[in-house]
């Protein structure tokens, strides 16, 4: 240790930022345009699945994130959080969002209070990047990458139907696809299953990257361990990049069996929130990918968490991404700091990924996303757009 006469001194050159205190908290509800898909019940235009928050500070700089939650209920967890967040200083992330955690522990840790945590998280390193300059996949360690392959998420359908459910995605540019939910695994005829793949890898080619999610988070699957893996034997045949969600989510055990004998990677992890829950399944080895959703899971701090964790049980980390313009903004920095991650998930067709951003996402000539290089998360909500999705949209960008 230095001695008080010997201690280095610190460069006079070097600025301290100063501390930027978080004024208060806006909620955008999302309604109308919710994209189909992984819902028990049918989605009108009165439902809200996706909510934007903006976090307002008291020097004019504001941060944005996604939650993937009823906006109703990431409302009623704001006003929660509020007292315990109000005053405190935005350029740090970890530790703000890790005291609204340790705060809300007995509230039940991983429900709407953890959703909304991951909106506010967002928007606070959207703050500091903006603050610093930086990207935020700058700030959270470096981009190994500046650019990344998005796999076109879509649902299922018939046979018949699968041609032209992924041909306008194909001739957009998209070279990776996921398959999932729709009839595959919900009718006791694995015959009817193989045909929906065949169909779909058919319709795309043997070049192209194609996934399947079967969705066993869904409200009463019907499906366990045998057939997962009768189904893992079946994909193999059409080059199956992972296979998804096949056994319910809280299945330990079964996802064990299913890795050790499976001959496709086995997937999954969306509907786990925080560290704490996924660690049984990293140390014991039950996925090959692990998807932690970045608008559920607990924000960008977590899933950083995560994704290292994994990296250790050799996992690798895709983050799950059935979000937003903003949730998949954040998916691109991660994307860019986690050295093993090479795809994202896009929502195809979605109204709330392609036209909510003050810059829409283009694919490039091999079907990659451009990472931005550009303060924060690199994109902002446009308030045009926002008007159409939410009933006081001025509001939400006004402090």
């Amino acid at each position: 240790m230095h001695s008080p006469v010997d201690r280095p001194q610190q460069n006079s050159s070097y600025a301290r930022l100063p501390d930027i205190r978080i004024r208060s908290i806006r909620v955008a509800p999302l309604r109308g345009e919710s994209p189909q898909g992984g819902w028990s019940h049918e989605i009108d235009e009165r439902d809200s699945v996706h909510a934007l928050i903006a976090v307002h500070t008291d020097e004019g700089v504001t941060g944005y994130g996604s939650v993937f939650t009823n906006g109703g209920l990431v409302e009623a967890a704001v006003s929660v959080l509020e007292p315990l967040i109000i005053g405190e200083n935005a350029l740090e992330p970890e530790r703000v969002s890790e005291k609204l955690h340790q705060n809300t522990f007995w509230m039940g840790r991983g429900g709407s209070i953890t959703h909304a945590i991951s909106g506010i998280d967002m928007a606070l390193w959207d703050i500091l990047g903006k603050t610093t300059g930086l990207a935020v996949g700058r700030l959270l360690g470096g981009r190994y990458r500046d650019r990344v392959q998005p796999y076109c998420s879509l649902l299922m359908d018939e046979p018949e139907k699968m041609a032209g459910i992924i041909a306008p995605h194909f001739e957009h540019g998209f070279r990776a696809f996921k398959i999932g939910w729709g009839p595959f695994g919900r009718r006791d005829d694995l015959r009817k299953d193989e045909a929906i793949i065949r169909a779909a890898r058919e319709a795309v080619g043997e070049n192209a990257r194609l996934m399947v999610d079967a969705g066993a988070s869904d409200a009463y699957w019907p499906n366990g361990l045998k057939w997962a893996l009768n189904a893992s034997q079946m994909l193999k045949d059409y080059a199956i990049g992972w296979f998804e969600e096949a056994l319910r989510p809280d299945a330990l055990e079964d996802f064990i069996e299913l890795r050790r004998a499976s001959p496709v990677p086995i997937a999954g992890g969306e509907v786990l929130t925080r560290r704490q829950s996924f660690t049984p399944f990293l140390v014991r080895g039950a996925f090959d990918i692990v998807q932690p959703d970045v608008t559920k899971v607990g924000g960008i701090s977590e899933q950083r968490r995560i994704a290292w964790m994994a990296q250790e049980f050799g996992i690798r980390y895709i983050g799950h991404g059935w979000n937003t313009a903003l949730g998949l903004a954040a998916d691109l920095q991660l994307a860019s700091a986690i050295y093993d991650c090479d795809l994202i998930e896009y929502i195809g067709g979605s109204a709330y990924v392609d036209r909510l951003a003050n810059k829409a996402f283009a694919l490039d000539e091999e079907g990659y996303l451009e990472i931005p290089d550009l303060p924060g998360l690199g994109i902002e909500p446009d308030l045009d757009q926002l008007k159409r999705y939410t009933p006081d949209a001025a509001g939400f960008f006004q402090p």
